[in-house]
């Protein structure tokens, strides 16, 4: 609370200024999100075609675009063998979004995953 002109104006809803989150770093976080996920072996390469549909946020298996503060994701990944493929792929979802929102503070429009291949090695 602070006194103007001899008002009281409650300072806690004021912005003090702007906070701008870089791509790179959404990239970053739904990265460690979805490796955090059990049974993601790893993740693969984002394939060509989707790489030329977003212009920023890249990096090996995610790539993230954000329209309107609305965060849409692409993410690809290469699952270890023996895991129920489509329980994997919901708990990404879950984990991507739920981290994006609460570490940032942004909505998610989208998680798209993108099962590249299944580990088989280990």
């Amino acid at each position: 609370m602070r006194k103007l002109n001899g008002e009281t104006m409650d300072t806690s809803k004021m912005p003090i200024g702007k906070t701008t989150i870089s791509p790179e770093v959404l990239v970053s976080i739904a990265l460690l999100a979805t490796m955090s996920v059990e049974g993601v072996s790893r993740m693969s390469p984002v394939p060509r075609d989707i790489n030329s549909l977003f212009k920023k946020g890249l990096a090996d298996g995610v790539a993230i675009t954000v329209e309107d503060n609305m965060v849409y994701t692409e993410i690809c990944v290469i699952l270890k063998k023996d895991v129920k493929v489509r329980e994997v792929c919901k708990q990404i979802q879950n984990q991507v979004s739920r981290s994006i929102s609460e570490m940032v503070g942004m909505e998610v429009g989208r998680v798209n995953i993108h099962v590249e291949d299944i580990d088989f090695s280990e």
